[in-house]
Order: C-alpha cells, then sequence, then structure tokens
C-alpha cells in the first residue's frame, strides 16, 4: 500500500463529512480529484473501504480500520513537527558543554540550574576537559563551545571573560606558611611541589612564570586530577597552585590551608570560548547569553 499523509488527510475528511462530495470540499479538492484518489486508495488497499449510497458514503469494517490508523498516524506526524519546530527554536534537544574543572565546580551550577529549570524539554551533557582541550576540540569543530581559561592560548577563536578563576597556594596545615593570607610566588618557588601531569595548561602557565624568575619548579610528583594534588597536600608531599573554585570544593575533605597568590598573572578569568557566534546553534547561544556571553566580544 502506497498511502500519504494527504491520502489518509481525505479519507478522513470523506469519512467524517459522509460524503466525498463534502469531504472534497474540506480538503480543497476538485469533486473528481478526490474521488479518483478514494478509489486509488481503495485499489491499493485491495478492499472496499466505503459503501457508497445516494445518502452519501459510510465505512466498511476496513474502511474504519483505515480511519483509526489514520488518526492516529496523523496524529502521531503532528506531534513530530511540533518536536522538530522544538527542536528548531531550542527549546527541545540535548546540548554538549566542555568545560575546565574550575568551571565545573566554580561557575557551572549555580548558573546552570535557573536556566535549566526554564527549559524542561532541554538537556546539557556537561563534559570535563582541560583548557587546551577544549580549544583543540573547538578548532577542530569537533566541539560548539566551552568553557576555558584564559591562560590558554585559543588564537583565531572567540573569548568572552564572564568569571574570575583566581589561583591560589595550598598548603599542608603544619606548614611554615599555613597561617599566611597572601604570598608571592617569588617567595615560594624554593618549595617542592605537586605538579600537574605535562601538557597541563596550568602548570605549563606556572612553569612560565617560574622561569621568568628564572627558577625551575621542584616538582616532588605529578598528579592527572586537582583532588589528587590537594590530598598529595594534605600528607604533607609539598605544596601546589590550583584554581580557587578547587580549593573551596576540596578543602573540607583533605585538610590543608589556603594562601592567596598576590601575583597578577594568579588573578585568571574564566572565558567562554567558540569560533564565531553566528554559526552557534540557537540553544547555545541561548546559553551562553545566560552565561554572560553575546554577539559582541566582551
Amino acid at each position: 500500500m502506497r498511502f500519504d499523509l494527504a491520502d489518509l488527510r481525505l479519507f478522513l475528511c470523506v469519512v467524517d463529512a459522509g460524503s466525498i462530495t463534502a469531504g472534497a470540499r474540506q480538503a480543497n479538492l476538485a469533486l473528481a480529484s478526490a474521488s479518483e484518489r478514494i478509489s486509488n486508495i481503495e485499489s491499493d488497499a485491495g478492499v472496499v473501504l466505503l459503501e457508497r449510497s445516494r445518502n452519501g458514503v459510510v465505512t466498511t469494517e476496513a474502511g474504519e480500520a483505515l480511519a483509526h490508523h489514520a488518526r492516529l498516524i496523523l496524529r502521531q506526524h503532528s506531534l513530530l513537527q511540533g518536536e522538530l519546530r522544538d527542536f528548531g527554536a531550542g527549546t527541545r534537544g540535548t546540548l554538549v558543554l566542555y568545560a575546565n574543572t574550575a568551571a565545573l565546580m566554580g561557575l557551572l551550577p549555580q548558573k546552570l540550574a535557573p536556566w535549566l529549570a526554564q527549559r524542561p524539554r532541554l538537556n546539557i551533557d556537561l563534559r570535563e576537559r582541560t583548557s587546551a582541550e577544549i580549544v583543540k576540540m573547538i578548532n577542530a569543530g569537533l566541539a560548539e563551545a566551552g568553557v576555558v581559561s584564559d591562560a590558554v592560548s585559543a588564537t583565531g577563536l572567540t573569548i568572552q571573560p564572564v568569571a574570575s578563576d583566581h589561583l591560589v597556594l595550598i598548603v599542608p596545615a603544619a606548614h611554615r606558611l599555613a597561617e599566611s593570607k597572601a604570598i608571592s610566588f617569588a617567595d615560594v618557588t624554593d618549595e617542592r611541589f605537586i605538579g600537574l601531569e605535562a601538557g597541563s595548561a596550568l602548570q605549563d602557565h606556572i612553569d612560565g612564570h617560574a622561569a621568568d624568575l628564572h627558577k625551575t619548579l621542584k616538582l616532588r610528583i605529578r598528579m592527572k586530577s586537582f583532588e589528587g594534588s590537594c590530598q598529595m597536600v594534605s600528607q604533607g608531599v609539598g605544596v601546589a597552585i590550583i584554581p580557587l573554585a578547587v580549593a573551596r570544593r576540596f578543602r573540607r575533605r583533605y585538610p590543608f590551608k589556603t594562601i592567596t597568590i598576590s601575583d597578577n598573572w594568579a588573578r585568571r578569568r574564566l572565558c567562554l570560548c567558540f569560533q564565531q557566534w553566528h554559526t552557534l546553534s540557537a540553544p547555545m547561544q541561548s546559553l551562553l547569553a545566560h552565561l554572560g556571553g553575546g554577539a559582541q566580544t566582551l
């Protein structure tokens, strides 16, 4: 059977009207055209669907079955159209957003909640990556947008600052600097450090500033995660430099002290990162605008 949606709509118009003439009028078709299409529907079905009389038409048992399923099909088609319109309008679907650890722990939880609450049919797939990885993925077209540190090089991409991402020094609770409130980086370059894995944008950032002071940090061990660094520091292995949002999250779990780094370079910012605003999907534009971004570079 080769019924299309127009055939099903016409058939229902005829059934509901009780005559081919009235049904053709409802379907905005000429009577001859409607009669031919009804005959073709019956021919394709291989069974009589309508009993014709001077008073109009009534459905046969087979015709009643077709009418029932036609209503279901057209209803589902209407629902499908509505859902696709929702996707197009950005009110339904799943957005993939990449973010570094500091953004996941500090900025995004409080920011995303009200935005999602107002959009019950939209979901966010939040994926944690380093700032350097996010920039590479956006450059390669593998990611639409992300939240990164302004310490990362993002040549050719749009960067829009939206929040602070200050770096702090964490030290063991019994460390000689434990009671300090603030300290310059130059005063701690001789400490034994817990570093991040090779290739980490943050570790490269820190090492670069050590090199500016003609220093090489003494790294006792490199960790793959900030939590690992916090755990090492709490056990007295050394000191570490991490984002303030990360320190706030883990200081209850691991006993360490947090000290402000007074150098300007430690006052980083979290930034939205994407290629061009006009190439973003409508829902992503809405999300980034909520986070503080926009069509114009900040």
